[in-house]
């Protein structure tokens, strides 16, 4: 019988590569490679197996891998790295390539540093700009591979016959598995990036080590003001419906533009909103923005769900659950809520209560986070909920892990059960997103299919259908097998 860890481990690392497009906060036009056209900026490369991979893994008769043998051992990595390298002396090298080919020299880059790191996931982030991320065990191997890419250009590049230096500036970060989110990690990348520029040399930042050390009373008498002086906004992340291919709703994520400390993420400021009690006025602000971006995107054909995260703390909060009703029913569009699977503990009876009155408006209902709390399933059967999304720290290491997939099967059956669709948070590789689909899994969110982007980047994304890439990724390879082939997995 084949064991999911088996696939897991089997899923092609290496052989040819090909460039798959995905989502990008600040689209540009980059020529494809060999043709005409212009595409987004962002270009992930996804392994694709080489010739012969799948005759050799599943055998003449495609029955699989004989599982008579002892299984390999999986041992999970336990730090994430994200390095982003910058083409320091693009202009000049535009000036003299000419903008056609300057455009495509960020696939000259990813392509010679993939060829180094043949299990790094990369994607172009910009028309200068490649992200590497890549999973390890120490500081150490971050060091080497910082040295190695640097290696790679010490001496001129040939491009299309002529030598021509190429002079990279490295901006890295790390953090522990399971410490930070997505968004943090990236954003440390880029202040390490932007150190680099400024020094001159590579920058590595510890998500953990330089953390900020925000002032309480400081930050409660600012965030008092954020909202009269415009500092908060909201970006949004799309979740791809994986047997639909479509994109079907967004999560919108608010962000603070502090004017003298950059931005600061929802980590940073919504346990201090909860406890200053000023997580009301921000909600209500969020879901006002969320009503009026959604009517927008509806007017421009693209009357996709936007789902609002709202505290555990509101749900027993009545004038609040009140005030979002009359919101909510006045405004006409398509909004939902997201809550946290613990947020009813604090008081049950009340909190059921008040999200059955969102419910009887027809507001759907999402689970966020399942699994990172302690809740019960006598309560989870009791909740007016749609769907539940499993938390990251299950999907992250999904590929990776022995246990993991269990526990991501186990719960997409529950939810199932349950009359619920499943969500599964922090899909960052096309293993992980074929695993997930081969699963049953009714929708993903992550880096994968897009970063949190601004309403902007959001249209261009949906008018140019950019996810249609990643789901043609799903259909693909390991997943073009009869049903019977995946029915012992």
């Amino acid at each position: 019988m084949l064991r999911l860890e088996s696939i897991a481990q089997n899923l092609p690392h290496g052989g040819d590569r090909r460039h798959v497009l995905f989502a990008s906060a600040s689209p540009l036009a980059i020529p494809r490679m060999g043709g005409a056209g212009a595409v987004s900026s962002l270009w992930a490369e996804v392994p694709f197996a080489p010739r012969g991979y799948w005759s050799d893994w599943l055998g003449d008769d495609g029955a699989g891998p004989d599982d008579s043998a002892a299984p390999k051992p999986v041992v999970a990595k336990t730090t994430r790295f994200v390095i982003l390298a910058e083409i320091a002396n693009f202009v000049p090298l535009r000036r003299h390539l000419g903008a056609p080919r300057a455009d495509c020299l960020v696939l000259d880059v990813a392509d010679r540093v993939g060829a180094m790191l043949a299990d790094a996931r990369m994607a172009v982030v910009g028309r200068n700009m490649v992200e590497v991320a890549f999973e390890g065990d120490a500081r150490h191997e971050l060091d080497a591979v910082l040295a190695g890419i640097a290696a790679l250009f010490e001496q001129p590049v040939s491009l299309d016959g002529e030598p021509h230096r190429i002079d990279l500036l490295l901006g890295a970060a790390h953090a522990p598995v399971g410490v930070g989110d997505d968004v943090r990690l990236a954003e440390e990348a880029e202040e390490a990036l932007r150190l680099a520029r400024a020094e001159g040399r590579p920058v590595v930042r510890d998500i953990v080590a330089d953390a900020p050390a925000f002032d309480r009373v400081t930050l409660v008498s600012d965030l008092s003001k954020a909202i009269e002086r415009g500092e908060l906004f909201l970006q949004y992340q799309p979740k791809l419906h994986l047997r639909q291919q479509k994109i079907c709703s967004v999560e919108a994520l608010v962000r603070w533009q502090h004017p003298k400390r950059g931005l600061i993420l929802p980590g940073d400021f919504i346990e201090t909103a909860e406890q200053a009690q000023l997580i009301g006025p921000i909600s209500l602000w969020t879901l006002e923005q969320a009503i009026a971006d959604q009517k927008l995107l509806a007017a421009q054909g693209h009357d996709v769900l936007v789902f609002v995260n709202i505290s555990g703390q509101l749900l027993g909060d009545a004038p609040f659950v009140a005030r979002a009703c009359q919101l909510l029913s006045d405004a006409g569009c398509r909004i939902g809520i997201e809550i946290t699977e613990t947020s009813v503990i604090r008081d049950p009876k009340t909190a059921i209560k008040h999200l059955k009155l969102f419910a009887d408006l027809g507001i759907s209902i999402a689970i966020d986070d399942y699994g990172a709390g302690l809740s019960s399933l006598a309560y989870l059967k009791r909740l007016p909920a749609r769907e539940l999304k499993i938390d990251k720290m299950f999907v992250l290491q999904l590929t990776s892990s022995n246990r993991d997939p269990l526990i991501v099967r186990s719960t997409i059956d529950l939810a199932h059960a349950l009359d619920m669709e499943v969500t599964a948070e922090g899909v960052e590789t096309p293993a992980a997103l074929a695993l997930l689909s081969v699963m049953g899994c009714d929708m993903a969110q992550g880096f994968l299919i897009s970063r949190p982007i601004a309403l902007g980047a959001l249209c261009s994304f949906l008018d140019e259908e950019r996810h249609e890439a990643v789901a043609a990724a799903s259909r693909s390879g390991a997943l073009n097998r009869p049903a019977s082939f995946w029915k012992s997995v």
